[in-house]
Parts: C-alpha cells; sequence; structure tokens
C-alpha cells in the first residue's frame, strides 16, 4: 500500500499484510502530502507543448499522483510556471501564488522560467525566483519529459523529508564524456551510406 517512514528505517505495507506500523504524523502528513499535489499549470509559451506531452499516457503522471490539474490557486499546492514570464505578467504570477495555501511548492520549468532563456531584454523576467520563491529549478529548452519527471521525483523526495531547500534537476549523462564520439560521427557523415553501417556497429555494442 505504500511506505512508511520513521527515523532512517523504512516499511512497506502490503495490502494482503495484516498488522499496524508506527511513524511520526510528521512523516506521514509528509507521505500523503507527496503523492496528493494538486498542480496549478501557468502556461505562457512554447514549453506548454513539452507540458501537454507530459501530460499524455505515455509518461503517466497518475502514478506519481500528481496528474489532476486545479485551475483554482486555493485548491491547488503545486505551481508550474511553463515558459517565458514577462514583466506585465509578474503581479499575476505573484497574486496566484499568495492565493495558494500552504503548505505550497513551485516549480520553475524550462530556461525561460528559471533564467528568462535567451530574452535578455527589459520586457522579460530573469527567472522566477525574481517575484515568487522557486522549490526545483528543471532547465532545458524545451526539457524533455523525463528531465520534468526527475523533477517531481525530486520534489516528491523533498516533500517527504519537510526540507525546503532549493533543488535542481542535473542532466542524466554528462555531455562532455561523448563530445568526441558525436564530432567524429558528424565528420563521418559526409556521404550518408558511410554513418549508417557505423551507427548499426554501435548500437551491436
Amino acid at each position: 500500500m505504500g511506505d512508511l517512514s520513521h527515523g532512517r528505517r523504512s516499511l512497506t505495507l502490503q495490502g494482503s499484510e495484516q498488522g499496524f506500523a508506527t511513524t511520526r504524523v510528521e512523516d506521514l502528513l509528509g507521505w500523503a502530502r507527496k503523492y496528493s499535489l494538486f498542480a496549478y499549470p501557468f502556461i505562457t509559451a512554447c514549453c506548454g507543448m513539452e507540458f501537454m506531452a507530459l501530460n499524455s499516457p505515455r509518461f503517466d503522471l497518475a502514478r506519481f499522483g500528481a496528474e489532476a490539474p486545479r485551475f483554482s490557486p486555493r485548491q491547488s499546492d503545486l505551481l508550474w510556471v511553463v515558459g517565458t514570464i514577462s514583466q506585465r505578467q509578474g503581479p499575476v504570477l505573484k497574486r496566484i501564488y499568495e492565493q495558494m495555501m500552504e503548505p505550497k511548492w513551485v516549480f520553475a520549468f524550462g530556461t525561460c522560467a528559471s533564467s528568462g532563456g535567451f530574452y535578455d531584454n527589459y520586457t522579460t523576467v530573469p527567472g522566477i525566483d525574481k517575484i515568487i520563491p522557486v522549490d526545483v529549478y528543471i532547465p532545458g529548452c524545451p526539457p524533455r519529459p523525463e528531465a520534468v519527471l526527475d523533477g517531481l521525483m525530486l520534489l516528491q523526495d523533498k516533500i517527504a523529508r519537510g526540507e525546503r531547500r532549493v533543488g535542481v534537476v542535473k542532466p542524466r549523462v554528462d555531455p562532455p564524456e561523448h563530445v568526441r564520439e558525436l564530432v567524429q560521427l558528424r565528420r563521418s557523415a559526409n556521404d550518408p551510406s558511410e554513418l549508417a553501417p557505423r551507427l548499426h556497429a554501435e548500437e551491436r555494442k
């Protein structure tokens, strides 16, 4: 049925087992909150396409308990800021955040929400943390759904532990390790017929 943490020990309860478990009320509330996130999507730009893909059946947000959007700030506890925030939208975003009930959390979805992206001008807010506090930054232009799921699991871990430190989703693979291979593939790509056998050989490995 679920995991209950007590200090450093954890206990998994199965539906067929009889008995009881003891835990702290704070741990029990954290366990309940992490699987019942009501999201408020504040979507302003092209990252919205990736957000729609994330909510498709392929990625199945329901297994994290975060699939149900709430379009009222008073009914939600997770604010997804998806896309670029302009100076005119700043007061609106702050009002929505202030109308949410505690405890509440914020996702900065994509590079534009995290740092303003490539919009280095006076009309764009250089990161929503200039307006409201952020719990998890998800970089990318746009971020892949897998990165967003990593951010969601990071937030769930923070909620379960009652931690409010800022989290940043890191890439799953360190790009510098594969730069040389990519360059070699690109140099040999003058003729597509030369590239195909090499790719097949790499797949067999």
